[in-house]
């Protein structure tokens, strides 16, 4: 490795750690405000002398992934509590020891079932009884307000979540949808370059890239479920409900085209494979497909109107058909279809009814820019409104 390649690498590295601190400073300071607001409740109001469950309560309540976060966060809570009280309630009659232990152990996780809790109010329920049972010396003066400590934290945590510092619903949810449309567009775009190069393995790397993009999916429910959380909780983020909901409406519409594009670009690759004839339509077809994407992307990050990404579909469906009047064989033929069926969910996606997407692909398909076996028009440039 020479020390240009190294420069770079070391660049790159650092990059991309400064925007982890980026998107992670809102955390930070939720926990930092958290653990501060529940040391002064129990410590300054309460009187607690050595409150320190309340600020680690806080903190761990915070420290949860975002889907379904508020509901986590209660069972955390919950879980803190119930095991501290068993802990502090058999210890200060039972005494400590490995049988005393276990029984606390047993009751907490027992306990935690009984309610219905997740794994994680399981565990923590557990592991808060362990740490009472063997660590924590037993006070009079103290008695239970370690379990008043944990309510305390957990309860600053969830107001700090809620209303004095919550995220924002529609950067959770643009911030997990950027990544999964880029790997759509992308993928899209390099089996239309590998099409028209006749490149049968680039079209490879392009579709396992493209399966990959399955946990970018996965990362988007996860943010849709956590920005409908904020935005009913955080009375600060209410107003953009509308549009968050343009992204709840798209999601179910960009997870059939992410599929349907794996099966267009798996038979682009049988295409180059078996030599079959690659109309130039067909590639246009294929790049209008990413650019709908693209500009998708665009619009939804601005909350207008995605006009310019229903034209790019559009265009794409008449750039199949010409390709299919000009002669296509086996896997050309499911690639054209694909070609339809990706623009009726990238339509969907844009906000349109079926029957208006549906209205519009088949108005499309009757209508041919070029004459058969032509050359079509000049695609439009893929910077010509793309986000790059």
């Amino acid at each position: 490795m020479d020390a240009a390649e190294l420069r770079q690498r070391t660049q790159v590295t650092l990059r991309d750690r400064v925007h982890r601190v980026r998107t992670g400073w809102l955390l930070a300071a939720q926990s930092a405000i958290a653990a501060g607001g529940a040391w002064y409740v129990a410590h300054d109001l309460l009187g607690h002398r050595q409150p320190y469950f309340a600020p680690i309560a806080a903190v761990v309540t915070l420290a949860i992934s975002m889907g379904q976060r508020m509901r986590r966060a209660f069972e955390i809570v919950a879980g803190n509590a119930v095991g501290i009280l068993l802990g502090e309630l058999l210890v200060l009659y039972i005494g400590r020891g490995v049988w005393q232990l276990a029984l606390v152990v047993f009751l907490a996780m027992s306990l935690a079932v009984f309610l219905g809790g997740s794994a994680a109010l399981v565990s923590q329920s557990a592991s808060s009884g362990i740490l009472v049972a063997t660590l924590l010396p037993t006070s009079s003066d103290y008695f239970l307000s370690r379990f008043v400590d944990a309510v305390v934290g957990g309860a600053v945590a969830l107001v700090v979540m809620g209303l004095l510092l919550p995220l924002n619903p529609l950067t959770v949810v643009r911030r997990a949808v950027t990544p999964l449309l880029d790997s759509l567009s992308r993928g899209l775009h390099e089996s239309a370059d590998a099409l028209e190069h006749c490149d049968a393995d680039a079209a490879q790397a392009a579709l396992v890239d493209m399966r990959a993009a399955e946990g970018q999916l996965r990362t988007f429910g996860e943010s849709l479920t956590a920005g409908r959380e904020l935005s009913t909780i955080a009375p600060v983020h209410w107003r953009k409900r509308a549009a968050l909901t343009e992204y709840v409406d798209a999601a179910d519409h960009l997870a059939r085209a992410l599929r349907n594009s794996r099966v267009l670009v798996r038979r682009i690759t049988s295409v180059l494979r078996d030599g079959e004839r690659v109309p130039p339509p067909l590639v246009d077809a294929v790049h209008q497909l990413a650019d709908a994407v693209d500009l998708l992307r665009r619009d939804l990050a601005a909350a207008r109107e995605p006009e310019d990404s229903r034209d790019a579909s559009v265009r794409a469906v008449r750039a199949a058909r010409e390709a299919h009047a000009a002669g296509l064989d086996f896997s050309g033929q499911v690639i054209y279809a694909q070609v339809r069926s990706t623009a009726t969910d990238l339509l969907r996606a844009t906000g349109l009814p079926r029957e208006g997407a549906e209205r519009l692909v088949r108005r499309a398909h009757s209508t041919i820019r070029a004459p058969a076996g032509g050359s079509p028009g000049p695609r439009p440039s893929r910077e010509d409104g793309a986000v790059s």
